[in-house]
């Protein structure tokens, strides 16, 4: 696809819209091409593990969470 300067000015999130869909994006400006708008491959999220996901998952008094809320307010009702 090209589009003008006036057109990446004016109607930006179109244009992004069709790099994000997959297709190149050509910018000219007075009539010759001076950009390219590409789109990028998503990086690839590692699968690290992260010591705190799931610090809380063997905690047997937090099975029922309202109840667990409503003992910590206990104290603070007035």
């Amino acid at each position: 696809m090209q589009a003008t300067s006036k057109d990446l000015r004016f109607h930006t999130k179109a244009i992004l819209d069709t790099a994000i869909r997959g297709e190149e994006v050509i910018i000219t400006y007075h009539g010759k091409p001076c950009a390219k708008i590409i789109p990028i491959t998503p990086a690839k999220r590692e699968n690290k593990h992260n010591e705190f996901c799931g610090m809380w998952k063997d905690r047997t008094d937090m099975d029922d969470v309202s109840a667990y809320v409503r003992n910590l307010r206990r104290g603070r009702q007035f």
